[in-house]
Order: C-alpha cells, then structure tokens, then sequence
C-alpha cells in the first residue's frame, strides 16, 4: 500500500479560492474593488491571464492571501518607494509590449507577449511569496515555467547567467527620474537556477491578468530567494557567461547580494529574518529556508558553500 506523506508547504484543498471564482472575468469586472483598472485593461490582455489549470504540484501551507491586499500593497521602485504606488502604476501600459531575448542563444527573438505567451505552457501555481522587509504573502499566480523559454531560445553551451531587464520610461515611471539608481531595474540568476521547475514566468494572478502594479504583462516568480529578485514588467531578457549587475547589490551591496536565497538563520544588517508576518494579519510565522521550497532548489548550491548565498 502507497503511504503518502504530506510535504510541509502543502494545503488542503478546500482552503484554496475555488477554481471557479478565479476563471470568471464577467464577476469580476462588475465587483472588482478597483473598476478602474479593470476598464483599463485591453482585452487581449485579459486572455493571456485566464482559464489556466492548476498544477497540484505546487500547493501551499496557508491559507491564500486577500487579493485586493496583493494588489495594493507593493514594491515597485520604478513607481516609487511607498507601498501604496498601485495608483501611479496604472499610467503603465503593458499592451503592446514587446520583449527582446538575446545574448548566448542560439534563438535571439524580439517578440510581442501575447505571442510568446501563447506559445509557452501555461498553468496556475499556487507560491508563497517572502519579502527581503520580513512580510509575506501566498498567491496563485498564473503563467509558465521559465525553462520553456529557455528550450525556446536555446542558451549556447557559454551561457552561465540570465539577466531580467525592467521597461526604461521615466515619463511613465517617475521613479526612474531618480538618477542615483541603475535604471533599468535589473536582476539576474544562473543558468541553473532559471532552469529549476520553480523558475517561473509569471502573466497573471488570481486568474486574471496581472495588474500593473504586480508586474504587468510579464514578471519573474522565485519563490525560494527574497521577492526583490522576481523583477517586474519584464523588458528584455539576456543570456551571458559574466554575471551580470544587479539593481539592489549594486545600490547597496553592504546589505543585499547576487542570491538573496531565504534564510531565517542570515538576517538583513537592520532587522531579523527569523519571522515573517503575513500581508493583512499580525500573525508571525517562522522563516523557513529557502522559503520551504528546499526540495526542489537545495541541491542547486551544494559546494557553493564559501559564497554568500543568503544575502
């Protein structure tokens, strides 16, 4: 007889959102809590977020959190450094949007998003989410494995990283006026690293499209490390055999690092990461390493042991 053990990030499945109530769109534009942003979304954008199956390979060990909290509580330097910068997001337009592949592949593309999207396998997951400011959050986010992209354009044998490159629009993202920052927002991974099953490209959330705010029309989800290396609004996506600069070790490489993997036992120079409070409660969990997922990425650091893999 098959025993099966139930793994620590799992969930029942009656605490997750029914299905149902994330593939209606029609309920959703009339009782959304921001009707606005709804109206603005153009229709095409609509599709690439909707009617995904959950993958149950990926399942969660909390309840989901609240979306009208995902959706306007966010960091988005571009927009500013304020968590309320949901409203100055919306001047983003992720459609039409376009990104450009390049570098060591064998199949550099410039490609329109609902494009690329239709191409790639997409699904549900169910993620939990850790901030580097010790908050965290649990989110169905919809899109694909980042490694279909990679069987797509085909990294060359020389590739050993891949940079995320943001949008670069000060006249839309005020923030970027600031020029003491690296603009555009960039972070990076190993090749290995993006071709981990968690790796994840993300196009929507809560079955709908994303939002601007949450990274619209394309965004990166690695649930291991701490959030500030799932860059939104993806721009450009470039392989090569350096490792590339990224924004916030390059801003402050005193308190932040090339791979930010969660560690509750590495805490950040100015506050502990031994807990983490859930998005919209005062409840305190315990920080788990690699944020729980240590199945799946433990093994991508063995003999990595003299780099600052945690901060």
């Amino acid at each position: 007889m098959l025993i099966r053990s139930k793994r620590g990030w799992e969930l029942p499945e009656t605490e997750a959102t029914p299905e149902g109530a994330f593939l209606n769109r029609r309920a959703f534009l009339k009782a959304a809590s921001l009707p606005l942003i709804a109206a603005a979304l153009p229709l095409p954008a609509l599709a690439a977020g909707e009617a995904a199956r959950r993958n149950p390979r990926f399942a969660l060990d909390r309840a989901m959190t609240d979306e009208t909290l995902v959706t306007t509580y966010n960091n988005f330097m571009e927009f500013g450094s304020q968590k309320d910068i949901w409203r100055a997001a919306q001047k983003l337009r992720p459609r039409p949007w376009t990104v450009a592949i390049d570098g060591l592949v064998a199949k550099p593309e410039t490609i329109d998003v609902d494009t690329l999207i239709a191409a790639m396998p997409v699904e549900e997951r169910l993620y939990r989410h850790r901030c580097v400011e010790a908050w965290a959050m649990a989110v169905p986010w919809t899109g694909f494995p980042l490694k279909a992209l990679l069987d797509r354009v085909q990294p060359q044998g020389s590739a050993k990283y891949v940079a995320l490159q943001t949008f670069k629009k000060p006249d839309v993202a005020t923030g970027q006026k600031q020029f003491w920052y690296p603009w555009p927002y960039q972070e990076a991974m190993t090749i290995e690293e993006a071709a981990n099953d968690l790796a994840f490209m993300v196009t929507g959330a809560y079955g709908k499209p994303l939002l601007p705010q949450n990274g619209a029309p394309l965004r990166l989800a690695v649930p291991w490390k701490y959030g500030f290396k799932s860059g939104k609004s993806i721009a450009r996506i470039t392989f090569t055999k350096d490792r590339p600069k990224t924004f916030w070790s390059t801003v402050e490489p005193d308190e932040y690092g090339f791979w930010a993997n969660v560690n509750p036992k590495v805490d950040h120079p100015r506050w502990s990461q031994a807990t983490e409070r859930m998005l919209g409660t005062d409840e305190r969990r315990p920080t788990q390493i690699y944020n729980g997922y240590g199945e799946f990425v433990a093994s991508l650091y063995t003999g990595l042991e003299d780099q600052p893999l945690f901060m």
